[in-house]
């Protein structure tokens, strides 16, 4: 034990919860029960008092994300101190995190950075969803309340929304997470050059394994094993959602989920008689963030992503392929792959990608689905003494990553920054923008979406000069449609005609 030294700071506790509303002993949780289930379980597993937690921290639900969320069956005031209500703590500091994937994983290097300095004594990390209860009940007379009216010091950090996407991408229909991430995903299929069949293939074969996963995960929300053809095939239940995504490959948020994780120093731990067989290390750690879409070089990855999980796996001293278990973000193919071709990993990597089952199949909990990583991950490396595990977390449009190398070997905790990284992502060239264009133009990238109103065409396109500018088809034009829908829309000429609230594109 000499490399880790009393002051480090160690993960001892894990716990996990789920509510299904089709299971014998459904409950009607709240996301607060549910929470407080996962954090009963961690104290449990450390073999802690509730009393021994000074900080709470919690990971913002779905409903409070941004201000225009609802909360059909109401919630509580105040998150974290309602969860420690529940389970008999009395915390001296309560936070509540901004919204984003990446929050977990960032919370527990900045946790374990407090822990390091005595900033923080025993320190519980939890996030919970229950939207497949405020969905199913929601209007119901006999629904569920689920408001709470709690009282006690609240360090609320925000929503966290600045940079992640401008009005004008949202006035273009860039609202929803679903064509976000398929304007990337199909500038990756036009960078590697693949036709539709070929890149569909590709993302069925990566889910595949995953669903395999998911279906021997007792928390899973969605635990059906199915094959590349299943996944990839339109049909009236796996509708298209934004090409090239169907629906069984998406992030499935109508969950009931909650994870919890407690953190400690190593001489807290000795203290309360936690043996070593518990303690899981953080051996390497890294936070970047890239720009807003349209800002972004290369629409086709995200180099902030890539170089955050290549930073905390050469800190760990390891290189990806030392690493024994692996957990990447996969709200959608592309957040799987871009790590994927940063790290030179093959798409069907024999260590597997995911070790819940990921988020389409195990369930996207809102913004906690990486504690359900991190707690898979303390597990693993228990079970296999000196192995590492690697969780990579995201949050946005590939905008926040924050990814670490986990171990029970010990280790002394280091303090890293990523100040010199984060200015080289900041310093990449990107073309320019325009918002407002008349003329005609070229398709970047695109996605359909497919609405109440129909199917409509979204692209980035370039000017003759090389200007980016973004456009949306308008109502019924199956044309343009048509063509977006063609095997290889890319490059295509596009008429741009600037409206008053958006650009409209005629192919």
């Amino acid at each position: 034990m000499t490399a880790a030294g009393p002051t480090t700071p160690i993960l001892v506790g894990i716990g996990q919860a789920a509510d299904p509303i089709d299971a014998a002993d459904y409950h009607r949780w709240s996301a607060v029960d549910l929470a407080a289930d996962s954090a009963r379980k961690a104290l449990a597993d450390a073999g802690l008092a509730a009393s021994s937690i000074d900080t709470v921290v919690g990971i913002r639900q779905f409903e409070t994300s941004t201000p225009w969320s609802t909360a059909p069956l109401g919630r509580s005031s105040n998150y974290p101190r309602a969860v420690a209500a529940r389970i008999g703590a009395e915390p001296r500091r309560a936070v509540l995190e901004v919204c984003g994937g990446q929050g977990p994983q960032h919370l527990v290097t900045e946790l374990a950075k407090a822990v390091a300095t005595g900033a923080a004594g025993t320190v519980l990390l939890v996030g919970s969803e229950a939207i497949s209860t405020s969905r199913a009940w929601a209007g119901r007379p006999d629904a569920p309340d689920f408001t709470e009216e709690v009282e006690g010091e609240l360090e609320d950090r925000g929503y966290g929304l600045e940079g992640l996407t401008s009005r004008y991408e949202a006035d273009t229909g860039l609202i929803s997470a679903a064509p976000q991430y398929a304007l990337l995903e199909n500038a990756r299929r036009d960078r590697l050059g693949l036709t539709r069949d070929e890149y569909a293939d590709r993302m069925g074969r990566l889910f595949a394994p995953f669903t395999t996963v998911a279906a021997k995960n007792p928390y899973a929300a969605a635990p059906v094993e199915r094959t590349a053809a299943e996944l990839m095939t339109i049909t009236e239940r796996n509708r298209l959602i934004a090409d090239p995504y169907p629906r069984f490959v998406v992030s499935r948020d109508q969950v009931n989920q909650s994870a919890a994780v407690l953190m400690t120093s190593v001489g807290a731990a000795r203290a309360a008689g936690i043996p070593p067989e518990q303690w899981v290390f953080l051996h390497g750690y890294a936070d970047l963030r890239e720009r807003t879409l349209l800002e972004r070089p290369d629409l086709s990855c995200g180099p902030a992503s890539q170089r955050a999980a290549a930073t905390a796996i050469a800190r760990a001293g390891d290189g990806p392929d030392e690493v024994d278990l692996l957990d990447l973000y996969s709200c959608f193919p592309i957040a799987v792959l871009n790590i994927c071709d940063g790290l030179g990993l093959a798409d069907d990597d024999p260590r597997g990608l995911t070790l819940t089952g990921g988020l389409p199949f195990f369930g996207g909990a809102g913004n906690n689905y990486s504690t359900h990583a991190i707690v898979e991950a303390v597990a693993g490396v228990r079970a296999r003494p000196g192995a590492r595990a690697f969780v990579g977390a995201n949050g946005g449009l590939l905008s926040k990553y924050s990814a670490a190398v986990y171990s029970a070997e010990p280790r002394a905790f280091e303090v890293w920054t990523d100040d010199e990284a984060q200015a080289q992502v900041d310093a990449a060239t990107a073309p320019a923008l325009t918002e407002r264009y008349d003329g005609p133009a070229t398709v970047e990238t695109y996605t359909v979406t497919n609405g109440r109103d129909g199917m409509t065409g979204i692209v980035v396109a370039r000017t003759p000069d090389g200007v980016r500018t973004l456009g949306a088809t308008t109502p019924g034009d199956e044309d343009s449609v048509a063509a977006l829908m063609a095997e290889r829309p890319f490059g295509t000429p596009v008429a741009i005609t600037a409206g008053e609230q958006r650009n409209t594109a005629r192919l």
